[in-house]
């Protein structure tokens, strides 16, 4: 079974087998990763049609004599400040990824930080007041390199101002951890709330309201 320090405390925390220690599915942590990334587009690229290009009641010029290729409107593509054929026009990317997919996704990218004894927990808290030397002397004494995600519960607002200003450090709100996040880290500091809610999360699938009746 997978555990994780306690850095500013006693002893480790046995982290949930079935969470931290899952079989890794690369097809959907890729599928997982793509809707999150893919629901994050804005999609408010737009480009004018005819209908919306000024002028265009009268030939721009006569139809013979001038050499030049005859026209019926300044809003045609061809012409300077004309429309644009099949441009892009205000959409949303996002797709669906079923619940099962998702809670299998969140659990194959937790179990690789569990495989790499990544992941580690903190009492919040010694962090009032917060004190941004307080989170550097934190993650100087974990000693592990490279970007690390810190993951939160909305009521521990207050704590993240320890660690949103480190080098190489993310903070997020466990409400708004998603598969891309956590694949990307090379570490993983929770606090216990937000451990209990990640693995709830992870490990268990809503039911649809009024299934059954």
């Amino acid at each position: 079974m997978p555990s994780a320090p306690i850095l500013n405390g006693k002893g480790d925390v046995k982290l949930d087998d079935v969470v931290f220690g899952a079989e890794f599915h690369p097809s959907l942590v890729h599928e997982a990763v793509r809707a999150e990334q893919a629901a994050r587009r804005q999609g408010t690229h737009a480009s004018r049609n005819r209908a919306l290009i000024r002028g265009g009641g009268i030939k721009p010029f006569r139809q013979k004599g001038t050499g030049r290729a005859r026209q019926g409107t300044n809003r045609a593509p061809q012409m300077t400040g004309g429309a644009v054929v099949f441009g892009p026009q205000p959409r949303h990317y996002t797709f669906k990824v079923n619940r099962k997919e998702r809670a299998a996704a969140l659990r194959s990218a937790l179990s690789v930080h569990g495989a790499r004894s990544s992941v580690a927990l903190f009492e919040t808290a010694s962090f009032d007041p917060p004190k941004t030397k307080k989170g550097l002397e934190l993650l100087s004494g974990w000693g592990r390199k490279g970007a690390t995600l810190v993951v939160l519960t909305d009521a521990q607002e207050m704590v993240s101002r320890s660690f949103r200003n480190l080098d190489k450090v993310r903070v997020l709100p466990v409400s708004e951890v998603g598969v891309a996040d956590l694949i990307r880290a090379s570490n993983l500091l929770l606090s216990q709330e937000s451990l209990d809610e990640l693995t709830t999360r992870a490990s268990k699938v809503p039911n649809r309201q009024g299934a059954g009746a």
